[in-house]
């Protein structure tokens, strides 16, 4: 009897690690175990928040086939229960555990390594990213004071948008918490990544994983600025290419949401870049040298406070800062443009907090 009562409390646990309890025949009292399955491989503790909206659940059941994983936690306001269910059933050696609205946030924070932030509304047809300020930047603040208070020493991925305004709220929360870490602190910009070398691919007829296309400045518009003077393997392009690639990469976004005519943003190609960043963080954390990813974070390589550029990627996060290269005319111009438009947002996101 009480093995078995040990076995159902394991398994009750995966699914919500809040104390429970079950009466068994008997009238043995079982209250639920906060236990990982028996043979789970070592690894890190990652927390999603967010995680049953549409960038969410394909993140989720990403990173539980991810084998560096070995806590998933999956927290939102709503259909939480559900989507942990459903992917707790995928046999791969990470435990999950789900965890439901603000009651429920500070266990589904403590103790992790890695917090991945995909919470907010997507956009929509007409919206740009700073119409969804208001609502996720309330958003990213509740959750960044849960993070400053229960693992201050997490690597923190932000992803929802507008990322050139929440990564500045998330660090203003950060510091008056006294926990600011700039090196742990990083706005995902890869899926810029990822769609310029998709996109450059496509011109130059190569496999996209064949191409590295660095991406700088910032995660909207003219903000986003491939340096396709900078592209692996070299090659050159003609002006007209040069316009069509930059105009098509910093407008990625438009194209899958006017695709989607109303039913959404980008979500899965989203999701597959967030992990694919993440997994490069959780590399870091181990150790594995030469870790090199974009991403938007505290930076000294232009006058602007945070900055997307290529960094080093290390056991406490962004271990170094790399400068930007040689531009050629175009890219400085692009430059410009991308640093005035973003000095903007930087600071609404920072009154935001202050107001």
């Amino acid at each position: 009897m009480q093995r078995s009562a040990e076995r159902i409390a394991t398994i009750s646990a995966h699914l919500n690690p809040s104390p429970s309890s079950y009466q068994m025949e008997g009238g043995v009292d079982l209250s639920r175990a906060n236990c990982r399955a028996k043979g789970g491989s070592a690894g890190f503790k990652v927390a999603i928040l967010g995680a049953a909206g549409g960038i969410g659940q394909p993140l989720a059941m990403l990173m539980k086939m991810n084998p560096l994983v070995s806590v998933l936690h999956l927290y939102d306001v709503a259909n939480t229960p559900g989507v942990t269910a459903d992917i707790s059933h995928m046999d791969t050696g990470a435990v999950v555990r789900g965890f439901l609205g603000p009651q429920q946030l500070e266990d589904a924070l403590t103790g992790m390594d890695l917090v991945i932030i995909p919470a907010g509304v997507p956009r929509k047809p007409g919206m740009t990213r700073d119409d969804l300020f208001n609502i996720n930047a309330g958003i990213v603040k509740t959750l960044c004071e849960g993070i400053a208070k229960c693992c201050p020493k997490a690597i923190v991925n932000v992803i929802s948008n507008p990322v050139n305004s929440t990564v500045p709220i998330a660090a203003e929360v950060f510091k008056m918490a006294g926990t600011f870490d700039p090196r742990r602190l990083l706005g995902v910009t890869m899926l810029d990544i990822v769609r310029a070398n998709t996109f450059v691919a496509e011109v130059l007829g190569l496999d996209p994983r064949e191409v590295d296309v660095p991406v700088v400045g910032g995660h909207a518009g003219v903000t986003i600025l491939p340096l396709l003077s900078q592209v692996k393997p070299p090659c050159s392009f003609t002006p007209a290419e040069t316009e069509y690639l930059t105009s098509r990469i910093q407008n990625g976004g438009t194209e899958v949401v006017e695709a989607k005519a109303g039913a959404g943003s980008a979500t899965l190609s989203m999701a597959y870049a967030a992990v694919k960043f993440a997994d490069a963080c959780l590399h870091g954390l181990r150790g594995d040298a030469a870790i090199v990813e974009c991403a938007f974070v505290s930076s000294q390589v232009t006058e602007l406070p945070f900055f997307a550029s290529r960094v080093r990627l290390g056991r406490n996060g962004v271990e170094e800062i790399y400068p930007l290269g040689p531009l050629n005319e175009y890219e400085r111009t692009g430059l410009e443009k991308a640093k005035k438009e973003l000095a903007t947002s930087i600071q609404k996101g920072v009154a935001f907090v202050k107001k």
